[in-house]
């Protein structure tokens, strides 16, 4: 039997690359819609002397003095997080077709060490669509026309500062994970989520509708998993 959250519990959300809040706003609305509190982080990727320590500042400064929040983290956010972790108190970890890293890997060397480029076109080729990256294909083919032509103005690169600063732990930590893989998603593969999640955390990956920025496409089912409590 599914149990919810039948209590105010804080959401606090980590964006992926280029780092825009806005990304998780149709899921704020939803959280608080439903008596929750959800604050989305913006970090400032597109800036070379802001990378992985500075988002953790920024993550760790909107907890503020909150205990047990839920943590969750999109795409390259997965780095973030364990970082954020280890600083401050948190109820639960949620990834969200997420990088789920290991202590002292850098995100430039994630893609590699999990085959991920190798998934992504397998996936394609197995689907028929474009082994090339574009952002119609991977990442906006299942968002409403009108919610992708909101965020064209959120849109900002990644600095590559980034992609060679390790994710700062020493250990994973000791946080309830959950690991939740968009059914759809084109540039992290549901299964290829799972066997990372499998692989890392030794946890099983739920699936959730929706592709990468699931977020966007089907806000209602994520924060219905995002509720659920069911072990």
């Amino acid at each position: 039997m599914k149990r919810t959250e039948a209590r105010l519990t804080v959401f606090v959300l980590i964006p992926g690359a280029g780092g825009a809040a806005w990304y998780w706003h149709r899921v704020v609305s939803e959280l608080r819609a439903r008596g929750h509190e959800a604050l989305a982080v913006d970090l400032d990727g597109a800036d070379e002397s802001s990378g992985l320590p500075e988002y953790t500042d920024a993550v760790v400064a909107a907890i503020g003095g909150r205990d047990g929040v839920v943590l969750v983290a999109q795409s390259m956010g997965g780095f973030t997080a364990p970082m954020v972790c280890a600083r401050v108190p948190v109820g639960r970890l949620v990834f969200v077709n997420a990088m789920i890293p290991l202590p002292g890997e850098t995100p430039g060397q994630w893609w590699g060490a999990t085959g991920s480029e190798a998934a992504r076109v397998a996936a394609a080729e197995a689907g028929g669509y474009s082994t090339e990256i574009d952002l119609d294909t991977y990442f906006l083919h299942d968002v409403p026309a009108e919610v992708a032509a909101g965020g064209a103005e959120h849109e900002r690169p990644e600095a590559e500062i980034a992609f060679g600063q390790p994710c700062a732990v020493e250990r994973w930590p000791d946080v309830p994970t959950r690991v939740l893989a968009g059914a759809g998603d084109r540039f992290f593969p549901a299964e290829f989520q799972r066997r990372v999640a499998r692989e890392r955390l030794g946890v099983d990956a739920e699936t959730v509708p929706g592709g990468h920025l699931a977020a966007l496409s089907h806000p209602g089912p994520l924060v219905d998993r995002l509720l659920d409590r069911t072990p």
